[in-house]
């Protein structure tokens, strides 16, 4: 008989087996929380080829992106207040909740608040927590459109079909009204030919992929989107914003691999440069970042190669400290995560843990530097500064200084895949 196969059971039986699975799946779900909590506080992830949990999450445990987001935000949580696990457990409060709470939790108003949620729905915890956190503006938001099979796309009829018109209405578009019965000269339906071998009838193509974004902006983006719209009205007269968002967004793509990896469609002939050792000249930092492909070139035990290419640091294979080298082939990309992964192990855990805060101690607020060290975030390459007598004293990673690790990703996806 076939595990879900129920028809034999009773009424009254499939009743007490679904209550209890119930009651047995709450204990399940503060359980997984738990575990996920902690190998994500020991950055287990990271020695299997993931920068971050989330990324472990969803291509190793196989989780489902909202699956892995939610459940990462609520074990965190958990970690840090344990009784929404055992509220959790015992039924009072179900995982849509949690996360709701997620935003708003602090040590002070944690029980209050997990009080308030208890044995409340959905739609009563939203309503409770606007009206003690009201807000304005939208959250950041972003999702796959489902895109339509070409056979479904509206087209003309052989009767809606008109000649142009001399005066076209607003925007290129022509009202129902407007349009014209074909004539003389077009194409009946009988005499459309038949489109040529290799050739993809209508029905047949594809359409694109299209994604929704909506965000939030402040006075002064929409002041530079509208000024963008008129620097490009010759070329976009449309001023369709997703054309001058991609545009913006290529430039912006080339001016930071230019700056980050000093890649250009006209590199110059490598120069002799003066700097310290710890510089890495810019043909050598253009040629790791082709060779290893802007990805970052850790390989976990099992075989993954880490996918990440955010937070990308050049790394020295030799550290610093150790005489290593800037030359191509004794240079890599690494991902932060897998950067400090690797210092941990070159100098250790608890090394690489006081060095950072004595970095963080250094960085006076006058100062205003472009990067702040993290928790987490000081090389191996950059060990030299400490571990050399009188070496230099807190520079950028491999001269490359990053932005600091944001709570990320945006609202709706705060701090996951850090």
């Amino acid at each position: 008989m076939r595990a879900h196969d129920l028809k034999h059971l009773s009424d009254a039986a499939l009743l007490r087996d679904l209550a209890g699975l119930v009651v047995r799946d709450r204990v399940i779900t503060a359980a997984l929380l738990a575990h996920i909590a902690e190998v994500d506080a020991r950055g287990l992830y990271r020695s299997a080829g993931y920068s971050s949990m989330y990324a472990y999450c969803v291509e190793e445990l196989r989780l489902s992106e909202d699956a892995a987001y939610k459940r990462i935000q609520a074990a965190r949580a958990g970690r840090k207040f344990p009784a929404l696990l055992v509220a959790l457990a015992e039924g009072r409060l179900h995982l849509t909740g949690l996360g709701l709470l997620v935003p708003h939790l602090t040590p002070e108003n944690a029980d209050e608040l997990l009080a308030a949620a208890s044995d409340q729905r959905k739609s009563a915890i939203e309503g409770m927590l606007g009206r003690r956190y009201p807000r304005m503006e939208v959250a950041a938001y972003a999702r796959t459109l489902q895109p339509m099979p070409a056979a479904l796309v509206p087209q003309l009829a052989p009767s809606q079909v008109a000649r142009p018109s001399a005066r076209p209405a607003p925007d290129g578009e022509r009202a129902p009204a407007q349009v014209e019965v074909a004539s003389g000269g077009e194409l009946a339906p009988a005499q459309v030919e038949e489109p040529a071998d290799g050739e993809l009838a209508p029905a047949q193509v594809e359409m694109p992929a299209l994604f929704l974004l909506q965000i939030t902006i402040g006075q002064g983006a929409q002041e530079k989107l509208r000024y963008a719209q008129d620097l490009l009205s010759h070329s976009i007269p449309s001023r369709d914003v997703a054309l001058v968002l991609e545009r913006a967004l290529e430039a912006l793509i080339e001016q930071c691999e230019k700056r980050k990896f000093a890649v250009t469609p006209h590199p110059q002939a490598p120069r002799r440069s003066g700097v310290g050792k710890r510089h890495v000249p810019a043909h050598v930092r253009r040629a790791v970042w082709e060779r290893d492909r802007g990805r970052c070139t850790f390989v976990g035990g099992t075989g993954n190669r880490c996918s990440t290419r955010s937070f990308l640091e050049l790394d020295h294979i030799d550290p610093v400290a150790r005489g290593g080298l800037a030359t191509e082939d004794r240079m890599r990309l690494r991902c932060r995560a897998h950067n400090q992964y690797e210092a941990e192990r070159v100098f250790g855990a608890q090394f690489m843990e006081r060095k950072r805060l004595e970095a963080r101690r250094r960085v006076s607020p006058r100062d205003e530097p472009a990067h702040v060290p993290e928790t987490g975030e000081v090389g191996a390459e950059e060990v030299g500064a400490w571990a050399v007598p009188n070496g230099p004293s807190g520079a950028g990673l491999a001269g490359l200084p990053g932005p600091s690790q944001p709570g990320q990703p945006s609202q709706p996806r705060p701090p996951v895949p850090e």
